[in-house]
Parts: C-alpha cells; structure tokens; sequence
C-alpha cells in the first residue's frame, strides 16, 4: 500500500478501506510521507467526499495517532462540551462550574483563540496565576476532588490532525465536512469523555454561514459520533451577533462571573443553561434537559456555581479572589464609551469583524507566538434589534492606547449596521440534531 495508490483511489470518488485510511492518518501523525501527497489527498477528499464510514474510520484513525485520555477513574458519567466557534462565546466558564456543581464531572480540554474567535484558555490565563497546563494525573485527581478541570491539550493528543490542520489551511480544504467532522471529533474522542454536546454556530461570526451548512455539519458530527460509538447531542446556536456582550479575555471572565453571581443574564446565560441542561441530562443527573437547566438555575441562586469556579481556579493556581472583587482582574489603560452617532435600528452584525476588531486590539493572536493583552476588548451596549439613538452607548472600548482605541472605534462603527426600519431580535437557537433526526427550535420551528 502506498500513499500514491489511496490518493488515485480518492481522485477517481471511490471509496477508501480502514487499512488505507489508517495508513494516511499515521503517515500524517509521523510526517513519513511528503506535505504534498498529504494536501493532494486532502484535495481530493474536498472535491470528492467521503461516506459517513469513511469519515469514522479517518475520526478513529487521528483519535489513535497519539495519546487518548483515560478518565474510568473518575466516577460517573463524563461530558465533554465543544463549540465550533465565536465571539463573545464564554459558555465554559458558566457552565462548567455550574454543571459540577450540580454533581456532574466536567474534565475538559480546550483550545486557543483562532482568527477572529476567542479561545477558553487565553480567557482562563487572565486570572492571575492560574495554570492551564496540568500533567494528566493531576487533570484527574482535580475533577475526582472538586469535579472540574479546564485544560490545555497534551501535546501529542491526535497529532494526525496537528499536521492536517496545517495543511487544509494552505490547501483551500478547510471548507471540506468530512475533514471538519474528523478534526473535531478525533479531539474530543481523545479527551476521554463518555458523552458529547456539541454548539454547532450559524452566522456571521461562524465557520458555517448558513444554517442550512450548519444543519448539515450538525447531522454529520452526531451520524459519526453514533458510528464511533460516543453519544452526541449537538444545538445550532446563532452567531449574527457576539453571544455574550463581553468580547476580550478578562473582560469575558467578569462576565462569567457576573453571571454566576447572578448579577447579569441575557443571551450568554441562555445559551449556557441550555447546554448545561443537555450534558447534565446526557450525565444521567436530570431526567430531561429542561430539568438540568432547572438544576443549573439553583446552582446560581444558591451560589453554588461561584464557589465551585472559585475552587477550580483555587486548584490550578489562580487567585480566586477575582470572583469577590473583578477589579483584581488585568485592566486596560484607557476605557471610553462609544456613543451610535446616529438614531435607528441596530439590524445587522458583522461578527467576524468585530472579533477580528478585537484581536487588532491585542485580544487575540495575528502569529502564534504574539503575546496576548488580557485587558483589553470592548463590552457592547446594543443588540440587534434595539432602538437607539445618536448618543446611545454603542460600546464600552477597553484599549492599551488613544490609539488603538481609535482604530477599535472605526473597526466597531464600520462592524455594526444601523438601519432606519425596525427588526426582529435574531434566536439563540435554531435546531437540536440527534441520533433520531432534527427538531427545529425558535423562529424556524
């Protein structure tokens, strides 16, 4: 068997075995074969796809590359929560805690930002002296004590998927479903968890602009999951718009913590509750996912959520004081207020641009090796939908300079459109996708 035999297969639409597409996924793994035999297969799987065996098999085979993540030594049911993406999306930091504290264990690897999307770790690192990365025994021996863990990926989990990663991006095969559904699920089929909700994001601000894209990649990811064995429930939530009114990393850990102390709600809380309520179901600790978020609810009321944030910070050598006093959190140099300038309709969002505005400011990387400032973003005042006029706040800037904070400004002015007729609010959800088919939720239902 060699590599140019598997790539004439593919060329020609015909359909790979397990032997052939393991052979690939360790030759990635290990490099053994050139990038461009890699890239010519990568080309040919965009242009001629694969069944939904073939993308399990790939799933499988990059989930074997490297090192899988044993977690049986924790009790109970383990559920992992994964979002293809976005802006202002703080989900974990809500959720997290709240799911433990409702008796759940959530041992979680996540990733950094990418592009225009924030990544959880980079939000975590703002907390002053907190660790993301923990060797795996100490990983599990937190979540069997406190019942939560947030960190970073060994560095030789999937490693197939490191090197294919790479290279879609230079190919133009990002686009390409098969490669995106064994991408993320070699990951989270690595990690170890028992079960998986997913947050497949539809928008402006998402890898899937479409919602028609991302019904399609939803059903792909659970068909797969069911074949490799793994349940998964996966929610299309929208991304028109950033999902908290936070955008930047300390600025979205006050949020979260705002939120767990019950000072703040809106979409964010929303979309956490429902997702919550979905793993706690999958976790076998409600009966149904309304009643999760029910139980999510009291962990707030009660304070439960914050203290068990506070305890995980505690753990992985943060200061959990941050939870008692935001200000001990990184803050910017200059912090002013944008006002709309005209009067209307806020009806549109560009939500890559204002990521993108974001990460300009220094919230996210441009090279992977850029230093993040943790104190800067901006906190947005408008939702589409809302009436306003010329001096209502359009945003909060919190920039390094007068400088940045002009360019934010022009970026986040050119970003948000203000129309003259009245508009609807956009949903937070718009489907949930199982193992038995789509059920429609909101507007499309």
């Amino acid at each position: 068997m060699t590599m140019l035999e598997i790539i004439e297969k593919k060329k020609f639409g015909q359909e790979l075995t397990r032997e052939e597409i393991a052979f690939f996924a360790q030759a990635a793994a290990e490099k053994s074969v050139p990038d461009y035999q890699l890239s010519a297969l990568l080309m040919a799987i965009r242009l001629n796809g694969m069944t939904d065996q073939e993308t399990t098999d790939l799933t499988l085979a990059m989930r074997d590359s490297g090192d899988i993540a044993d977690l049986s030594g924790i009790p109970g049911i383990k559920v992992d929560k994964h979002s293809t993406g976005g802006v202002g999306d703080t989900t974990t930091l809500v959720l997290a805690p709240l799911v433990a504290a409702c008796g759940a264990p959530v041992a979680k690897m996540s990733g950094r930002g990418l592009g225009h999307t924030g990544g959880t770790l980079d939000k975590l690192e703002s907390i002053p002296g907190l660790s993301v990365a923990l060797p795996v025994e100490d990983f599990i021996r937190q979540v069997k004590e406190i019942g939560v863990a947030v960190v970073g990926q060994t560095g030789h989990l999937a490693p197939a998927d490191k090197t294919l990663y790479a290279l879609r991006d230079v190919t133009s095969t990002v686009d390409s479903l098969p490669l995106i559904v064994s991408s993320i699920l070699s990951k989270k089929l690595a990690a170890g968890s028992d079960a998986i909700v997913l947050d497949v994001k539809t928008g402006s601000g998402a890898i899937m602009h479409t919602l028609e894209d991302s019904l399609k990649l939803a059903q792909n990811m659970v068909r797969v999951g069911e074949l490799a064995g793994k349940p998964i429930v996966a929610l299309v939530s929208g991304m028109d718009q950033p999902l908290g009114t936070h955008v930047g990393n300390a600025l979205e850990v006050k949020e979260a913590i705002d939120i767990l102390a019950g000072r703040a709600g809106g979409d964010l809380l929303e979309v956490s509750l429902t997702l919550g309520g979905y793993m706690l179901h999958l976790a076998g600790k409600a009966e149904t996912p309304e009643a999760g978020q029910a139980m999510m609810k009291q962990a707030i009321d009660s304070g439960a959520g914050l203290e068990k944030l506070k305890q995980m910070i505690a753990a992985q050598g943060g200061d959990p004081s941050v939870c008692d006093d935001v200000n001990r959190l990184p803050q910017a140099q200059v912090i002013r207020p944008v006002t709309c300038g005209v009067s209307g309709w806020v009806s549109k969002m560009n939500t890559m641009a204002l990521g993108l505005a974001a990460q300009a400011m220094g919230a996210g990387r441009m090279k992977v090796d850029d230093e993040l400032d943790y104190s800067v973003g901006f906190v947005l005042q408008v939702r589409i939908g809302d009436r306003v006029e010329a001096g209502t706040p359009l945003c909060v800037l919190h920039a390094r300079s007068e400088e940045n904070a002009d360019r934010a400004e022009a970026a986040i002015r050119a970003a948000i459109t203000i129309g003259q007729e009245a508009c609807g609010r956009v949903p937070n959800f718009y489907a949930v996708v199982t193992k038995d088919g789509i059920r429609r939720l909101g507007a499309d239902a």
